[in-house]
C-alpha cells in the first residue's frame, strides 16, 4: 500500500494542474479521503503560505477508478486580503469525479471556545483494530496499515442522551510525519473519510448495504498532528431514503477541539443480483 507521503506528493503539470498517483487497495473504488487530500494539496499549492486552509466542501460525483491516476484542475476563485478561495475538480477519463471548495484565511484573533472531549478510554487501553473480531473493523485496518486504528467498544463509547447512532475512534499514523502543518492538514483531509459513515450503521449492525460518500465538510479549529492521537467522535442524527447523515469532532489527546467534519452518504439496501 502506498504511504500517506506518496498519496499526497501530487505532481505539477501547469500552473494550475496536477496529477494524484494511483495508489494498490483492496477497494472496489478510490478512497474519498484520498481523492479530498490530494485535492486540498493541490489547491494548496496554489495559495500564499500566509494563509492556511480552514475549511473544504466536497461532492463526489463519480467512482474512482482505483488503477488510474486522477487530475486536479484549480479554478483560483477569490485572492482577498483575509481570505482565499479556491475550487477544484478531480478528473479521470475526461470526466469529473469530485468538486471541491477550499478557503484559505490569514492568521487572526477573536473569541474562543470548544466542547469538551468525551470520556473514553485512552488509546492505549484499546485492542488493534486488525485484532478486531469485526472483520469490517479488521478489513479498515489492513487498508490502511500505516495508520494505528482503535475503536471504542460499544459499552465505553461517551453516549449522549437523545443521539440515534454514536462511534468513537482513536487513530493516529504509526510513522512519524513531516513537521510542515500543511501536511497534516491534508493528511487529516484524507482520513476524515475513514469509518465516519459507519457511525450511520452502529444501530443497524446486521444490515447489508452499498455504502459510498456523496459529500463532505470538514472545518479546521486548531493546530495539531495526525502522528499523534487523534479522537474521532461521530455521530448519525438521521438516516432515510438511501442516505445517512453523519458528524464528527475531532480532538487531541489535550482535548483540545481541533476539526469538525459532517458527511452524507450513501446506504441503502444492497441490491441483490
Amino acid at each position: 500500500m502506498a504511504t500517506i507521503d506518496e498519496i499526497l506528493e501530487v505532481e505539477r503539470l501547469e500552473k494550475n494542474i496536477f496529477r494524484g498517483i494511483a495508489t494498490e487497495t483492496t477497494l472496489s473504488r478510490t478512497f474519498g479521503g484520498q481523492v479530498a487530500g490530494q485535492a486540498l494539496v493541490a489547491a494548496v499549492r496554489t495559495v500564499d503560505p500566509q494563509f492556511a486552509v480552514h475549511s473544504l466542501h466536497g461532492y463526489f460525483l463519480r467512482p474512482g477508478n482505483t488503477t488510474m491516476p486522477i487530475v486536479y484542475l484549480v479554478d483560483r476563485i477569490r485572492d482577498g486580503r483575509s481570505f482565499v478561495t479556491r475550487r477544484v475538480s478531480a478528473v479521470q477519463d475526461g470526466q469529473a469525479i469530485f468538486t471541491m471548495s477550499a478557503s484559505f484565511q490569514v492568521s487572526e484573533s477573536g473569541i474562543e471556545h470548544h466542547d469538551a472531549m468525551p470520556v473514553v478510554p485512552p488509546p492505549d487501553n484499546l485492542p488493534f483494530a486488525r485484532d478486531s473480531d469485526d472483520p469490517e473493523i479488521a478489513r479498515l485496518a489492513r487498508e490502511w496499515s500505516d495508520w494505528d486504528i482503535r475503536m471504542v467498544g460499544d459499552g465505553e463509547v461517551d453516549r449522549r442522551r437523545g443521539m440515534a447512532a454514536q462511534q468513537q475512534v482513536w487513530f493516529r499514523s504509526r510513522k512519524t510525519l513531516p513537521d510542515d502543518p500543511v501536511f497534516h492538514v491534508c493528511a487529516l483531509a484524507y482520513m476524515s473519510d475513514m469509518t465516519l459513515i459507519g457511525s450511520a450503521m452502529t444501530p443497524h449492525k446486521d444490515v447489508q448495504i452499498n455504502g459510498a460518500s456523496l459529500d463532505h465538510a470538514l472545518w479546521f479549529q486548531r493546530p495539531f498532528r495526525a502522528d499523534e492521537w487523534l479522537l474521532y467522535d461521530q455521530t448519525s442524527p438521521s438516516a432515510g431514503f438511501g442516505r445517512a447523515v453523519a458528524q464528527g469532532r475531532i480532538f487531541d489527546r489535550g482535548g483540545n477541539l481541533v476539526a469538525a467534519v459532517v458527511q452524507e452518504g450513501l446506504t441503502r439496501f444492497l441490491r441483490e443480483e
